[in-house]
């Protein structure tokens, strides 16, 4: 256990405890405060609209009252997140904060699906009629961004660090080997 491993770990799982308490707090609060479906037009009504409604399956309402299964891969690309940042302390904090959403996103949508049995969704763009998400999708969807940055900077931050190009170990080479 390096020093760095465990200072890239610590900011993983601030970074991902803090949302997840975020994303449970702002559902909990849209639990107690509309009734299902209630659409009062607060705070920009026919732009971007607060409700409350629950989806029983995955993303974009696809297969619904089938959302359970996906509690085990909210387990494995948690721990997949983690494990990773773990072993590759090296990465930007760009990828690790990126990790940090992912992981929270899932881990947000999977305390709904354990306790309730449905994921609570709140936040809609009524003016392009987007489906209803909530705070956990929008950490996965600003992580897909983020990661998809993170892997355009590497070749730049590899030189940044002062890895020369033939510090990797190249690729098996299509040639047979000479004699």
């Amino acid at each position: 256990m390096t020093a760095r491993s465990t200072a890239a770990f610590r900011v993983y799982l601030s970074v991902a405890s803090s949302l997840i308490l975020v994303d449970q707090l702002i559902k909990w609060w849209t639990r107690a405060t509309f009734e299902v479906h209630e659409a009062p037009g607060y705070p920009w009504p026919g732009v971007f609209e607060l409700t409350l409604t629950y989806n029983r399956g995955i993303a974009f309402g696809m297969m619904q009252g089938h959302g359970e299964l996906f509690v085990p891969i909210a387990l494995a690309m948690a721990g997949g997140c983690g494990w990773y940042v773990w072993r590759h302390p090296e990465e930007s904090r760009l990828a690790t904060i990126s990790l940090a959403l992912l992981t929270a996103g899932a881990i947000g949508n999977m305390i709904d699906r354990a306790i309730l049995g449905q994921v609570t969704d709140m936040f809609w763009f009524r003016l392009i009629n987007f489906p209803v998400f909530n705070f956990a999708d929008a950490c996965i969807t600003i992580a897909g961004g983020l990661l998809a940055l993170s892997m355009l900077r590497e070749p730049h931050r590899r030189h940044e660090i002062g890895l020369a190009e033939g510090s990797f170990p190249e690729s098996p080479s299509t040639e047979p080997p000479k004699m």
